[in-house]
């Protein structure tokens, strides 16, 4: 699984509350959530994020509660894919479960500016920063969570994996 996109960066401990502030946690539907992701620190970012893009974090991405609106907010924003040095684990498992690919890469924060074009090689976990020219080696994901990733999401690899058993 390769993706392309447009990096939109952020800094260190983006918490859940910023990716997707609680007034909005009244919403059910994922494009709804979608317009408020982001609001609590870029209210433009679902502008950004509609022509599809990779979001670069820093430290920590994704603290906070654990609430599951925060990923799918930005996954049906348009977000491809999020890189960041680090994860809150229970953001990380959230995003894979809704088939949104993440990638750890200690440092990538301080290689990769906003706009920087990038080219992220999930299944062998290599990162290119087209614009700079420089290429990242970082751990691969597990071949089980490529496969919950390829599939969409758990439901989806489930409904797979059922459906293959039958």
């Amino acid at each position: 699984m390769k993706i392309n996109g447009k990096a939109v960066k952020f800094g260190n401990n983006i918490d859940t509350d910023v990716i997707l502030p609680g007034k909005y946690l009244v919403l059910f539907e994922p494009k709804e959530l979608a317009k408020h992701a982001m609001d609590g620190i870029d209210p433009q970012f679902p502008e950004k994020a509609k022509k599809g893009i990779i979001v670069v974090g820093g430290k920590n991405f994704g603290c906070g509660s654990s609430r599951e609106q925060a990923p799918i907010a930005l996954k049906y924003s348009g977000v491809k894919c999020v890189i960041a040095d680090s994860f809150a684990r229970i953001f990380f498992r959230n995003a894979i479960n809704i088939g949104l690919p993440l990638m750890e890469c200690e440092g990538i924060s301080k290689i990769v500016d906003n706009n920087d074009d990038l080219t992220i090689d999930i299944n062998h976990g290599k990162i290119s920063n087209n614009t700079k020219d420089k290429n990242l080696q970082v751990n691969k994901l597990p071949p089980f969570i490529i496969e919950i990733l390829n599939d969409g999401g758990l439901i989806e690899n489930l409904r797979r994996r059922i459906n293959k058993n039958e």
